[in-house]
């Protein structure tokens, strides 16, 4: 194992590490040490002001996201509710998570902008103004809600009923019971939602550059304007570093409370089920969170609904009659985009399913020198906001003798050492689950090392395998603020071709756009779910749903 240890290093030295150590270089070193572009840019009042905005954000939308993650896991574990509709509530809740980025501010715009369906043609309000921190703070949190749904919900269907039972047995009341024993309990998940939900917020880059703007400046759309409009690369560089400081104390954060109560995240095995009903949810608070959640739900099937009108008409709002001309668009001077990003895509598959499936033996076999680090340091960019990200690429491989910006290299790699930890955690996962002796009677059999793994260990975290593959097709068929600086002429995306249009105010097309990845995104689901399900049934390893597994 020793080559591989030294390979998958090599690759996390020269793909993660590297590209921060150049990053800082650029920051604080100009002939010596220096302190004068961080120090410059705290004197600004505008990024004074965009550091204290992006952490007031991230703190509202990771309140906001988690107590609406915690309705949608209350009603969807303690609700009885029937399994088609469980699946349904899913399939929409997970419809903002799956989707470009900017696809929920789009659809705010038609629904509650200045001449929005909902705010003007139903509400006849004239003065509704979407832009700024509410409208930012709106569509963030439909967007991430769904990570504290995923979260919260495996959080509580992990909490025996039999405890609530008890206390329903000494005599309590169901607002005592959920008060003293369920919540506690399902603390640790909130605190590791409240963090997810924050730092995804934090590293959002596309919903305030379409809805913020300058009434409320955040890092990301500063860091990114300073080069791109500024052409100012060590300014950019000192605005990822002020960025870089709260995104880490969030991830270590994270770590720390999930390292701490782990216990509450794993799935208790040999137990037959609860002895009784669930019954911690009264016949009014059941009807109180089917309103809220519904109206929820009903908010965005209407956005995503727009966003499909958007694509069939001349123009939404002004002339609705029905055309195909924005679906022409795509499949003839966008068809290029789309076939860039999913040849990428498919690309990405199989070299970040392997690499995570490596990584997470190697974290979860073996014993070497230097484990513990090599995993902190193969999270760092999935830790980190995707604009630090793609300016790290930006700076570390834009010049001999590692020119790789422009060309579809850089991209892949991105996105394999971006998002391969979904993989990774999957397979450490599938592994904790399977016995050690396995391996070993392969090896007492004479097997080398590399043949155990080829032939028992590849077969056993199989589902582990597909799961990482589809979360980086996913990701990299949605993903922009890390990729935005390293796209070219050469290779383009279908989510900088979104942002275009919504740029250059072709909405229709941007929808056009969007409506065709959500398509293939949930088709690329379908087809892994059902795979998914296969193999889990003929492999010991589980590696539980696709996005919450």
């Amino acid at each position: 194992m020793l080559p591989a240890v030294l390979l998958v290093w090599a690759a996390v030295l020269l793909f993660i590490l590297y590209p921060l150590a150049r990053i800082l270089f650029l920051t604080f070193w100009d002939h010596g040490p220096t302190l004068v572009p961080v120090l410059g840019l705290l004197g600004d009042w505008t990024h004074r002001a965009a550091l204290v905005n992006s952490l007031v954000l991230a703190a509202l939308v990771g309140t906001a996201g988690t107590v609406l993650g915690l309705a949608f896991a209350v009603l969807a574990v303690r609700g009885n509710l029937p399994r088609w509709l469980g699946r349904t509530l899913d399939a929409v809740i997970l419809l903002p998570l799956i989707s470009p980025p900017f696809t929920a501010a789009i659809a705010l715009i038609f629904a509650l902008g200045p001449r929005g369906l909902i705010s003007y043609h139903v509400l006849g309000l004239t003065k509704v103004n979407i832009y700024g921190i509410w409208g930012t703070l709106l569509s963030e949190t439909l967007t991430y809600f769904p990570i504290a749904y995923l979260t919260l919900k495996a959080v509580l269907a992990n909490i025996d009923p039999n405890l609530e039972d008890s206390a329903f047995s000494l005599g309590a009341r169901r607002s005592r019971v959920f008060g003293t024993v369920t919540l506690p309990l399902a603390t640790p998940g909130l605190a590791n939602a409240f963090l997810l939900v924050s730092a995804a917020s934090l590293a959002d880059f596309a919903t305030p550059l379409i809805l913020a703007g300058t009434r409320f400046p955040v890092l990301p759309t500063q860091a990114f304007l300073q080069i791109t409009g500024l052409y100012d690369m060590k300014g950019g560089a000192a605005l990822c570093f002020l960025l870089l400081v709260p995104a880490l104390a969030i991830f270590v954060a994270q770590r720390r409370w999930v390292e701490r109560r782990g216990g509450s995240f794993v799935t208790v095995t040999g137990r037959l089920g609860a002895a009784t009903s669930v019954k911690s949810l009264s016949p009014l608070a059941l009807l109180a969170l089917g309103v809220a959640c519904g109206l929820v739900v009903a908010l965005v099937l209407v956005c995503y609904s727009l966003i499909a009108a958007a694509s069939l008409v001349k123009g939404l709002g002004a002339d609705n009659s029905l055309s195909f001309a924005h679906y022409a668009h795509v499949f003839s001077g966008g068809l290029k985009a789309v076939r860039d990003t999913l040849i990428i895509a498919t690309v990405c598959m199989p070299v970040g399913g392997l690499f995570a499936v490596v990584l997470g033996f190697l974290i979860a076999r073996m014993r070497f020198p230097g484990r513990r680090a090599l995993e902190f340091a193969a999270m760092m960019n999935y830790a980190l906001p995707g604009t630090i990200v793609g300016i790290a690429y930006l700076v570390a491989f834009n010049d001999p003798p590692l020119a790789l910006t422009g060309t579809a290299f850089i991209l892949v790699v991105c996105y394999v050492f971006r998002y391969s930890l979904a993989g990774t955690r999957a397979t450490t996962a599938v592994l904790a689950q399977i016995d050690p002796a396995i391996e070993e009677a392969s090896a007492s059999l004479g097997a080398r090392r590399d043949v155990t793994f080829r032939r028992i260990v590849l077969p056993l975290v199989r589902p582990a395998l597909l799961a990482g593959m589809t979360v980086l097709f996913i990701r990299a068929m949605t993903a922009i603020s890390a990729t935005i600086f390293l796209v070219s002429l050469e290779w383009s995306l279908v989510t900088v071709r979104i942002l275009e249009g919504i740029t250059n105010l072709e909405l229709g097309q941007a929808s056009a756009f969007s409506m065709l990845v959500i398509a293939l995104v949930y088709l690329a689901v379908a087809l892994a779910s059902f795979a998914m399900r296969r193999l889990n049934a003929g492999s010991l390893g589980q590696a539980g749903t696709l996005l919450g597994g």
